[in-house]
């Protein structure tokens, strides 16, 4: 009996369980990738990409659907710095990145240059919008609501686009990422500045 609890397998016992834990609980997973963010990892790469979406470079179409019914065409928020981002909430990246996403969003909330678009993947807004209540966060939460272009979303959560004054995709991110980051901050303001 001594020799099954003995501490070599205890530990190994323990270590297996947090790797299921890890594993299997989505929660679990996004602490530990909020707390890499936290510590330095997963900073977005704000290289100004310049791509259009489309040969004429018109956004119209693209349209979005808030938990009211409202509808948002990008093509109408030209001019517009627009913050883009495609998650879910089974989705343990996207709940990691969320806080960085919200303090973001709080940095430029009262800014009219600046537009949120958070669209929840799975289009299953009530689920979304209790998440948000629950966690605190004020983001606007969207359902897709036209097709949208596979240059914009190819189905990886989360992935985030931001498109610049003139419709342009400035940058487009599959993955995890600290939007809160001072270099993001300073990146959308520059946006906002350019031409």
């Amino acid at each position: 009996m001594n020799k099954i609890f003995n501490r070599k397998n205890i530990v190994n016992g323990i270590l297996i369980v947090l790797f299921l834990i890890l594993l299997f609980v989505p929660p679990a997973k996004a602490l530990v990738l909020e707390g890499l963010m936290k510590i330095g990892f997963f900073k977005p790469d704000t290289a100004m990409v310049k791509e259009q979406v489309n040969a004429n470079g018109d956004l119209s179409g693209i349209k979005f659907k808030d938990v009211k019914g409202n509808l948002v065409d990008l093509g109408e928020l030209k001019g517009k710095v627009i913050f883009l981002n495609f998650w879910a909430t089974w989705c343990p990246p996207c709940l990691a990145e969320m806080p960085s996403v919200n303090a973001l969003y709080e940095k430029f909330k009262n800014d009219k240059e600046v537009v949120f678009i958070l669209v929840d993947a799975d289009s299953q807004l009530p689920k979304a919008q209790k998440f948000m209540d629950k966690k605190g966060f004020q983001l606007p939460v969207y359902a897709v609501a036209s097709e949208i272009p596979e240059v914009l979303f190819q189905g990886s959560l989360p992935t985030t686009v931001v498109f610049d004054r003139q419709g342009r995709i400035s940058y487009n991110e599959s993955g995890a990422a600290n939007y809160g980051d001072s270099k993001f901050i300073e990146f959308i303001n520059k946006l906002k500045t350019s031409n």
